[in-house]
C-alpha cells in the first residue's frame, strides 16, 4: 500500500467510495450520492485552501481509501483546529488502511501546525472509536439523537486530538 496526493485521476474511486459509505453506513449523514464532478468541486476547494486530500492505492495501483480534513468551524478563533474524514473501499476495511490515512492526516496537520484535530463519530461506531482511542484521540462530548439515516436516530460521538502544545501564533 502507498499513500500519496490525490490527483485529478483518482475522482471516480474516490466518488465510489463516498458514495457507497452514503449508501450503506452511516459514517456520512448524508442520503445524496454524488457525481465526479461534485468530488472535483470538493478537492479543488480542499486544495485552494492548502488543506490535503490523500489517497491509500493497493499495490496495484487502485485506490482504497482516501482522507482529508477541514476547518473544523468556520470562525477565525477555531483556525487552529480541523476536522478529519477517513474513507475505506468497502472491499479492504480491517486491514490497516484507515489507520495508516489517519497517521499521514495527523503528520499533515502537525505540518501546518494545526493545534487539535477533531473526529465526529456515529456513536456506535466502535470500530472507528477504538481506532481514534489507539491513535491517542479523546472522548471529548455524546450527543443523542443529531442526525438520522435509515431510519432511526443517531448520536454523534466527538473526539479530540491534541497535536501540538503552547500559545496560538
Amino acid at each position: 500500500m502507498q499513500i500519496r496526493d490525490a490527483a485529478d485521476s483518482d475522482l471516480e474511486a474516490i466518488r465510489d467510495i463516498y458514495n457507497d459509505a452514503v449508501a450503506n453506513t452511516t459514517a456520512i449523514w448524508n442520503e445524496t450520492l454524488v457525481d465526479v464532478a461534485n468530488r472535483a468541486t470538493w478537492l479543488k476547494a480542499r486544495k485552494s485552501v492548502g488543506f490535503p486530500v490523500i489517497v491509500a492505492t493497493s499495490d496495484a495501483g487502485e485506490v482504497i481509501g482516501y482522507a482529508s480534513f477541514g476547518d473544523w468551524r468556520a470562525f477565525d478563533g477555531y483556525r487552529h483546529t480541523v476536522e478529519h474524514s477517513v474513507y475505506v473501499r468497502s472491499d479492504r476495511r480491517g486491514g490497516g488502511i484507515g489507520r495508516a490515512l489517519m497517521v499521514a492526516l495527523i503528520e499533515r496537520a502537525e505540518a501546518l501546525g494545526k493545534h487539535v484535530m477533531v473526529a465526529g463519530i456515529e456513536s456506535s461506531n466502535l470500530a472507528s472509536i477504538r481506532l481514534h482511542e489507539q491513535l491517542g484521540f479523546e472522548q471529548t462530548g455524546h450527543i443523542k439523537e443529531v442526525g438520522t439515516k435509515f431510519g432511526r436516530w443517531l448520536d454523534l460521538t466527538f473526539m479530540q486530538l491534541t497535536l501540538r502544545t503552547g500559545a496560538p501564533s
